[in-house]
């Protein structure tokens, strides 16, 4: 019975002319996909239209088009009372066609487990999603002050946070400033700046990891190793965050250690 629904629709879609532009039908598809990634970043708060135009370059009436077209697939929903865009239902219902965690996830747990009892902070697993990072494990501490500056599912651009910082210092050089260059617009709402993620990517690269002196928590600080796949590209990002007086010059460099050692385990994990 399945089988020939599915015969149905695929010969339905073979009746369909299409007379868009190749070239200009993909154009229109990564502009959509654009204004998703800074949708997610919003959450559940959203993001005002104008926000969105700022961050993605497109104009107000491109934006507003495309949003409006995905709203009308479930994609997108707008607040009615705020104004404000945010992801629709539509999209964790997709989500639920992958239901099993990423070998990343899989192979990161037990290194999550050890790190986080053997430093007592927040740990944090972010992976790279284009020129974003997005927080898939959080592990909380013993310590009695935890630092929960982000939340499971938090998007974020590369180069605000120590783990965009290492994720980009373990990238080509060229690469990693084609990325700042296109998230300049974005890193204003984050009260950084193109000059300053830079030179916290070349300080990174001479540490071997990423580390943000003041977190995205005023009154933190935050180290991060990058995890790499077994082509060399770094894929995601360990992280540690506290309050400064907790990862002074000294014990930064234990937690360091100890973030290294299990991002080496998980790399040989998810290359076996």
């Amino acid at each position: 019975m399945n089988c020939g629904v599915v015969v149905h629709i695929m010969d339905r879609t073979k009746l369909v002319h299409d007379t868009t532009p190749p070239r200009q039908g993909a154009q229109a598809i990564r502009r959509a996909l654009a204004v998703l990634r800074i949708l997610a970043a919003g959450r559940e708060a959203g993001v005002p239209l104008a926000e969105v135009v700022q961050a993605t370059g497109l104009t107000r009436p491109t934006v507003h088009r495309i949003v409006h077209v995905l709203i009308e697939e479930g994609i997108v929903e707008r607040n009615a009372r705020s104004g404000r865009y945010a992801i629709g239902n539509q999209v964790p219902e997709l989500a639920l066609a992958r239901p099993r965690p990423s070998r990343l996830l899989i192979a990161a747990n037990p290194s999550l487990r050890r790190a986080s009892a053997e430093i007592g902070d927040t740990l944090f697993l972010t992976v790279r999603t284009g020129n974003d990072t997005l927080c898939v494990d959080r592990r909380i501490g013993i310590y009695p002050i935890q630092v929960l500056s982000i939340e499971v599912g938090a998007r974020r651009p590369l180069g605000v946070s120590s783990a965009g910082v290492a994720i980009l210092a373990a990238m080509p050089a060229q690469e990693a400033r084609k990325i700042v260059a296109a998230n300049e617009k974005r890193f204003e709402a984050y009260r950084t700046d193109t000059a300053t993620v830079l030179g916290e990517i070349t300080a990174a690269r001479r540490l071997g990891y990423g580390m943000r002196e003041i977190g995205l928590v005023q009154g933190t600080k935050s180290i991060s190793t990058w995890i790499k796949t077994p082509d060399g590209r770094p894929a995601a990002a360990m992280t540690v965050s506290a309050v400064r007086t907790r990862l002074g010059p000294r014990r930064e460099q234990e937690v360091a250690e100890i973030l290294l050692r299990e991002t080496r385990v998980i790399e040989q994990a998810i290359g076996g």
